[in-house]
């Protein structure tokens, strides 16, 4: 699953299965069936070639994303097929199958690497072994597999892949996966999967079982507003990259960005409530949330942000992907709880929750202005430990977070 897997339910049902099965299948075909993206999949800001590109890439995406969810039968076979024909592409044989096959002309003009789609494929392998991810630092892990290739696939098409730019990007990605995590809650529990850490629902006192009720508990709207501010603030670190782009590559990646800014406000106008089905935001809202993103981009402290970009570390090491279409083993699955973190992830509910341990003080410049982890800590902190029946409080002072930022954008 990847933050551009994005088919959403209406209010009140959940989504039903109308992916592609089928390698075979044709971009227009997997294009024809994609519907309820958080974003514009091809934005009409930028020129008709490279929308073009940017199909070519949504359409593989999609179609390992489908197969790696919905295929009957075998899928790490299926997967190990699209990873063998792949790789054709590159070692000048040619691909057989038709998503391929047009991809190959991207990967030619824009002199794309293979490692972001492999990563891709290796998501989806891991979505087959693995569907509970006991820390955040974990889901991380999974993210630099699921998300942050798009980004990298994105940047390359644009001719921006600088490394400056790369570490925003997986940021943004980073954060937009979350964001499609906490909006398909009930979905991927129907599924059999569940993107909410572990420890998180263990701090927070909330079952497994609590994400099969039509509505949910409080404990469990504290735990989706913990997960708000913890994937707002990710994605407001990685907003400066629409400050290193001009032009309309600029308003394309303000699109993206405001696109997450847009879902994860849906979550909080749900009151945090994602169990009657995934809250989505209005055209007019994801319009209004780019428009805001591309103007503040001009901003000083959006530009201070992208000229230190290059001295922040990510946020974690990934795990690598399979360099060959071999099936991966189980021990491949327990590197992703094994890869070593090179900077501190933020910070976990349990860390928040112990108050016997300072919040930290590093103070994390954002659009909606600038939180201190302190801040943060003592918000979350009073909900985590108070009665469950207290909430509305959390929300409340989530709200605050994000005030400036969503009084910015439309209504």
């Amino acid at each position: 699953m990847t933050p551009i897997d994005a088919r959403t339910a209406a209010p009140g049902r959940r989504a039903e299965p109308a992916g592609i099965t089928d390698i075979a299948t044709s971009t227009d075909e997997v294009l024809r069936a994609a519907y309820g993206e958080n974003f514009p999949v091809s934005p009409v800001v930028l020129p008709a070639a490279i929308r073009e590109h940017f199909k070519a890439i949504y359409g593989f995406a999609r179609l390992v994303d489908d197969i790696g969810d919905e295929a009957p039968g075998d899928r790490l076979a299926l997967l190990d097929e699209l990873a063998a024909d792949l790789e054709r592409i590159w070692t000048g044989a040619g691909p057989t199958l038709p998503v391929h096959q047009r991809l190959a002309t991207t990967v030619a003009a824009c002199d794309l690497p293979p490692e972001p789609f492999l990563r891709l494929i290796e998501a989806n392998r891991l979505d087959q072994r693995v569907d509970r991810y006991p820390t955040f630092d974990d889901l991380l892990r999974y993210c630099t597999l699921s998300a942050d290739p798009i980004g990298r696939m994105v940047l390359g098409v644009l001719g921006r892949a600088t490394p400056d730019r790369l570490i925003l990007s997986d940021r943004v990605c980073t954060a937009l996966q979350i964001a499609e995590h906490l909006q398909d809650v009930a979905e991927d529990y129907a599924a059999g999967r569940i993107y909410l850490p572990l420890e998180d629902l263990d701090t927070f006192g909330v079952a497994e079982s609590d994400l099969a009720a039509p509505t949910a508990s409080p404990a469990l709207r504290n735990l989706m507003a913990f997960q708000v501010a913890r994937a707002t603030t990710i994605l407001d670190q990685g907003a400066p990259l629409a400050s290193l782009l001009d032009g309309r590559m600029r308003l394309a990646i303000a699109g993206f960005i405001g696109g997450g800014r847009a879902a994860l406000h849906a979550v909080r106008q749900a009151g945090y409530d994602v169990l009657g089905g995934a809250p989505k935001a209005s055209k007019p809202r994801l319009a209004g949330a780019a428009l805001w993103v591309a103007v503040r981009s001009y901003s000083p402290s959006m530009r201070a942000g992208a000229a230190g970009a290059g001295g922040l570390p990510p946020l974690c090491e990934p795990p690598p992907p399979s360099p060959n279409p071999a099936r991966a083993t189980a021990g491949a699955a327990s590197a992703v709880s094994a890869a070593a973190v090179t900077e501190p992830a933020p910070a976990t509910a349990k860390d928040l929750a112990a108050t016997s341990v300072p919040a930290p003080t590093v103070a994390v410049t954002t659009l909606s202005g600038v939180v201190t982890g302190a801040e943060l800590g003592n918000t979350e902190s009073r909900s985590v430990n108070g009665p469950a029946s207290a909430w509305p409080a959390m929300t409340e002072a989530d709200s605050r977070h994000s005030r400036r930022g969503d009084e910015g954008e439309a209504s």
